[in-house]
């Protein structure tokens, strides 16, 4: 597929992508990871004899960095090839530089560990949509990228 020409349209650049929008993206890309790790969760109960690896138990750590690594893998290469998951495809939207360029690994993984950090502080980082003018979140602010709304070209 290729990229779109993002240069002649101004008003998609300067105004970003909603919050609900957003939302509903992360929310499929939540159920496509969630069977991913379903299946990973059910080779982890083999392997320790069928019982479930919770805290405290020696597989647990390694769980917790499959989990995450997991996670990483889906988001940054989805956003290093074509700048879309499989969310964002269906919500037609489309992550890229505020210069208009491809994302890289360097700032899909700025952008990925900013936004456990807009999670983990009660959300508080997708709700500055509402504040910023461009309707970036903290992780867009802090990777320079920006989501676009397809539906707008």
């Amino acid at each position: 597929m290729d990229k779109p020409d993002y240069s002649q349209t101004s008003t998609a650049l300067q105004s970003g992508v909603g919050l609900f929008r957003r939302l509903f993206a992360i929310f499929y890309d939540c159920f496509l990871l969630l069977a991913i790790l379903f299946v990973v969760s059910g080779i982890a109960t083999t392997l320790n004899q069928g019982v479930a690896v919770e805290p405290g138990n020696t597989l647990y750590p390694l769980m917790v960095f499959i989990i995450f690594s997991l996670s990483y893998l889906y988001f940054v290469w989805f956003w290093t090839h074509g700048g879309q998951t499989l969310g964002m495809k269906t919500w037609q939207i489309q992550l890229c530089t505020i210069d208009n360029n491809e994302i890289d690994r360097k700032i899909a993984a700025i952008r990925f560990i900013t936004a456990l950090f807009s999670w983990g502080f009660v959300g508080l980082g997708f709700l500055w949509t509402f504040i910023d003018k461009q309707n970036r979140c903290w992780h867009d602010l802090s990777s320079k990228t920006i989501m676009l709304d397809l539906r707008k070209h």
